[in-house]
């Protein structure tokens, strides 16, 4: 097996693959990276068992081949390089890497092609599209609510649901949750509702553009995604998701507005005496006026207060300071509101104007 191939066109596939590679063992067979020359383009293929990825660059093949490499070393080996083209050679077990512009020269071991595992193929599946900017953006706002305890292992991931034209993605750990919906205007094939582990839609958040579709298909235990030239495949969550809309309040007759960005400074200021434990934060808010405070027993409190649209009677509420950060980050408008009944039930964070998602949060005791 023997290829030229441009440096730089070969890193970034790598990066990827070494986002889906979970372990670092040189010996582990999940270690390598499988290389696959033929017909003028090298074929790319990175797993950890759970996650797959695929994609291909086109190569100069002298001798077509397959093999596998370790994975960490081969991308450590290019990336060290200077830009242009570098040669490829595999004889028996040996793996020969050498720039063309420089007189160094690297050797590594490989693993057979054969013991590398089979992908699940998704023949027979129907994908739909969805624009990759709104299929991000439904990622953005539902990864970072999944749990994270192994013993509620049907909470580790988003789950996916159709509803007609619609898409929607939800996810919670118990303590809050986040919704979001896209109204695809297609006809979107019927698939049984899905939990998708959050590890292959951090990769997809991170490398799929705004520009162009994401194509979805979802089998029995596998969910398939492309784009671009990768594609990504993941086991699904077994498991049943809980019944999410019990968690939605019908109505809630108070709510206040605040700057985005003023309130993103004030917590990241408030935050810095918040018990690390409990990371409990108190909202007060009185007409015109949102206070946000916290103390850390033994070192002291801190306080600001921001403007606010409100013109209730004050109320107090006591929120994980996470749980409040998180999903005002991402709301991505220049206002947000808050709707809530009384100060020990859900509270909801909306963009201002309200789009087409949210974010629940239960509030903690006030102690």
């Amino acid at each position: 097996m023997k290829f030229n191939f441009d440096r730089d066109a070969l890193l970034r596939e790598m990066s990827i693959a070494q986002e889906i590679i979970a372990t670092k063992n040189a010996i582990s067979i999940l270690s390598n990276v499988l290389l696959n020359a033929e017909d003028g383009k090298l074929t790319i293929k990175a797993t950890d068992i759970k996650v797959n990825f695929e994609t291909s660059i086109p190569v100069d093949v002298i001798e077509a081949g397959s093999t596998t490499v370790f994975c960490d070393k081969f991308t450590g080996i290019i990336s060290s390089l200077p830009q242009g083209e570098i040669e490829f050679e595999q004889n028996d077990i040996k793996i020969v890497i050498k720039p063309m512009t420089k007189k160094a020269r690297f050797q590594l071991k490989s693993i057979t092609s054969d013991k590398f595992p089979e992908f699940t193929d998704p023949d027979g599946l129907k994908f739909f599209d969805v624009p990759a900017k709104e299929f991000r953006e439904m990622i953005n706002q539902t990864v970072f609510s999944v749990s994270d305890d192994e013993t509620r292992y049907f909470m580790n991931g988003v789950y996916m649901e159709k509803q007609e034209s619609k898409l929607n993605l939800v996810a919670t750990d118990g303590r809050r949750l986040a919704f979001i919906s896209k109204d695809l205007g297609i006809s979107i094939p019927d698939f049984k509702s899905v939990i998708i582990p959050p590890k292959i839609l951090s990769v997809i958040n991170k490398r799929a553009g705004d520009e162009g579709p994401v194509s979805i298909a979802v089998g029995e235990k596998n969910v398939f995604f492309r784009f671009g030239n990768y594609e990504f495949s993941s086991v699904l969550i077994d498991g049943q998701f809980p019944n999410y809309g019990r968690v939605i309040p019908a109505s809630q007759d108070k709510s206040f507005e605040v700057d985005t960005k003023e309130l993103l400074e004030a917590l990241k200021r408030v935050s810095l005496l918040v018990e690390q434990k409990s990371r409990r934060m108190y909202l007060t808010v009185s007409p015109g006026t949102l206070t946000i405070s916290s103390q850390e027993s033994e070192i002291g409190t801190a306080k600001e207060e921001i403007p606010c649209r409100y013109d209730g009677d004050e109320v107090t509420i006591a929120l994980n300071c996470l749980y409040l950060e998180e999903p005002v980050k991402v709301i991505g408008t220049e206002r947000v509101k808050f709707e809530f009944t009384e100060s020990m039930k859900a509270v909801t964070i909306r963009a201002e104007p309200s789009k087409d998602f949210f974010h629940i949060v239960m509030p903690m005791q006030m102690e």
